[in-house]
């Protein structure tokens, strides 16, 4: 496979049914944009064969509903696949700008003494510069519904907590490294926490499940504590 961008990509079989496309190993916005082409690609080209498909940051893997008869064929194919990746000028259908309210008190901030001490920032400081830029959708991993978001601003990047919390309350938004997110579902987290949104991340009722997908944008807007219940927040723990 020859492209012309530095890193070499890679098609990798995890086992029988599952294959790893690597398109890169450094999170940037030209390598989220291929991943989402080959999902894309992928999802048309082997719709009758596939179960499921999960991006992330720097891959894409692929799980078969069955094994192939022919191992070596679809190595090549998939490997076409990619070349056709690289060879495209990623001119793709821009994904939808969603806004999402987040309440930034402290009293659901757990985290906010944490974060001014990391970013020598005061917490209104902090608040302000995570919603003046829109975040990209580049996985949804860990549990149903958590989207990783990224990439924030260098000012209030805050390394993620020594010791996870127990139980993260569900809508939680936080920070880790250059990234930001909401928890979807009560869960253990290490994430630290700046506010807390309204907005179910996963909801099994819908159609849809989530407000997110891979390739959004996503824009936090402050809103006060009454529109913050008013829209169904909680403000406990659970």
């Amino acid at each position: 496979m020859s492209v012309s961008n530095r890193y070499q990509p890679r098609v990798e079989q995890i086992d029988e049914r599952n294959w790893l496309l690597r398109f890169g190993d450094q999170i940037s916005e030209e390598c989220a944009q291929r991943v989402q082409l080959a999902e894309q690609l992928a999802a048309a080209g082997f719709a009758e064969q596939l179960y499921d498909l999960v991006p992330a940051y720097t891959t894409l893997l692929l799980s078969f509903r069955m094994p192939s008869s022919d191992r070596r064929q679809l190595k090549i194919a998939l490997e076409a696949l990619v070349q056709e990746v690289f060879d495209s000028s990623l001119e793709l259908n821009e994904g939808n700008l969603v806004h999402l309210p987040v309440y930034y008190g402290r009293e659901v901030a757990l985290d906010w003494a944490e974060v001014e001490l990391q970013t020598g920032l005061s917490f209104e400081r902090v608040c302000e510069l995570h919603q003046r830029q829109a975040y990209r959708v580049y996985a949804i991993g860990f549990a149903p519904g958590f989207a990783y978001l990224g990439t924030t601003p260098e000012e209030i990047r805050v390394q993620r907590k020594s010791t996870p919390r127990l139980s993260v309350p569900r809508g939680s938004l936080a920070l880790a490294d250059n990234q930001t997110a909401i928890y979807p579902a009560v869960s253990p987290g290490g994430w630290q926490l700046i506010g807390r949104s309204p907005i179910k991340m996963i909801d099994w009722q819908s159609d849809s499940l989530m407000p997110l997908r891979t390739g959004d944008k996503v824009l936090f807007e402050a809103i006060n504590k009454a529109d913050f219940l008013r829209l169904g927040g909680c403000l406990d723990a659970a």
